[in-house]
């Protein structure tokens, strides 16, 4: 029986309370838990409402502000344009999936450096040279495939949906003129 995700509770005064150890904690005990893939919920203390993805998001920005961004501005002001259009839930899918493709990918490459550390655990300089100059374009390779047949197959979506749409507006007598290339209807004149 899986254990039950940790729950830390959110109070007015914005401290998070840890249930499972009984002790306040902090956005950054937040942020380790998330490194150690330990499940957890965050809920507001007198709603019981959920907050972890608030939570979660005020980590990013965090990180976001404090560093090496990892998101782009462009990248933010398209992601942005996808909120309240049609195509939003489609691309939470495509960035969850491509995500997850990338991970496993990383993943294999520490699978396949094990090798690289010395008894101490300390990594070997010429040997990660070595793998990373080989991997590198590797890697780049996965990824621009991954990223073109993602591309095609939203391409054949958004193709599938309009032919789905198209096809259910001719069932109705809107006198809408065929699709382009379709053949002519009963009621059309020669």
């Amino acid at each position: 029986m899986a254990n039950p995700a940790r729950l830390i509770k959110k109070y007015p005064n914005r401290r998070l309370y840890d249930t499972q150890t009984s002790a306040y904690i902090t956005l950054v005990d937040v942020k380790q838990l998330v490194l150690d893939n330990e499940e957890f919920k965050v809920v507001d203390a007198r709603t019981n409402e959920d907050l972890t993805r608030s939570i979660l998001l005020q980590i990013i920005l965090d990180e976001e502000a404090g560093g090496t961004p990892l998101f782009s501005s462009p990248m933010l002001a398209q992601i942005i344009r996808f909120y309240g259009h049609a195509m939003q839930g489609m691309m939470g899918a495509y960035l969850e999936k491509t995500m997850q493709a990338f991970v496993e990918i990383q993943n294999k490459l520490q699978e396949q450096s094990k090798g690289f550390y010395d008894s101490r655990g300390m990594p070997n300089p010429e040997m990660w040279t070595q793998f990373m100059s080989v991997q590198a374009p590797v890697i780049q390779t996965m990824m621009g495939n991954y990223i073109e047949q993602s591309k095609n197959l939203f391409v054949q979506m958004q193709e599938q949906m309009q032919a789905q749409t198209r096809n259910m507006f001719q069932t109705f007598p809107f006198g809408m003129p065929p699709a382009p290339g379709a053949a002519p209807g009963p009621d059309d004149k020669k």
